[in-house]
């Protein structure tokens, strides 16, 4: 994989929705710092807080995605925790389009 993929893994993780809101994880802004270095991809998920219980979900369905553009790409997934202001964001979008 190339630098010139960097489009192509970004459309890609806009693709990745999230189990129990009708956004993408994009834009929740739970996804920040996407690299793309040879055959690896390292990116921060970033977290309402670090015990939720779609964590391991969550960060299967990114490793799960990225595969599907070239089988040999690498993911690093690096966890973090959101800020007050972006967890407000979240529950503000989360409020608009939670699956029931």
């Amino acid at each position: 994989m190339t630098e010139r993929s960097q489009p192509q893994i970004e459309q890609a993780l806009s693709e990745v929705m999230h189990p129990e809101i009708n956004y993408s994880l994009v834009d929740l802004g739970m996804i920040e710092n996407v690299s793309c270095k040879g055959d690896e991809v390292s990116l921060t998920l970033k977290l309402p807080f670090l015990g939720v219980p779609v964590k391991g979900l969550l960060i299967e369905s990114v490793r799960k995605k990225l595969p599907d553009l070239d089988n040999s790409v690498g993911v690093q997934v690096n966890i973090e925790q959101m800020s007050q202001e972006e967890r407000d964001r979240f529950a503000r979008m989360a409020r608009e389009r939670w699956k029931s």
